[in-house]
């Protein structure tokens, strides 16, 4: 079910119920309540973002990890806590990236504000250096 309808349904059963129980005093604490759920959700999601705030955008630590750590569903500001920074957007789709400073890299499409997949993408393998081994000398071949 929508968690905004659940929300709507919630707020609406407790405006119901406080002007049934207690008349308009109720109400009251009905809006009371409401407000005050509001409030610590718009404080919640400021904590996040200004978390965010304080690193590189686009930047994780470890990007396997998040890779590991992604579920279908999750929302933006979940996804921003778990990554603890800002994403890079990709194109106009909804594609977001986060990178690691060994050149990994997870890209995360969102489809109306929920994770529906990810990759990881590696840096290409670079070709290993001409390091003869410990038991050959430098001139020999």
């Amino acid at each position: 079910m929508n968690p905004s309808l659940n929300n709507g349904l919630l707020a609406g059963g407790a405006v119901i119920a406080g002007w049934w129980a207690w008349g308009w005093q109720g109400l009251l604490l009905a809006a009371s309540v409401i407000v005050f759920w509001l409030v610590m959700q718009f404080t919640r999601a400021l904590r996040v973002l200004r978390h965010a705030s304080q690193r590189p955008v686009g930047h994780v630590d470890s990007a396997v990890m998040l890779q590991s750590r992604l579920e279908h569903g999750m929302n933006m500001q979940e996804l921003i806590a778990l990554t603890g920074s800002l994403g890079t957007r990709l194109g106009e789709l909804d594609d977001w990236q986060w990178s690691d400073p060994g050149g990994n890299t997870v890209v995360v499409h969102l489809r109306r504000g929920k994770v529906v997949r990810w990759s990881l993408a590696r840096p290409e393998d670079e070709p290993e250096s001409q390091d003869p081994g410990p038991g050959a000398s430098p001139g020999t071949p």
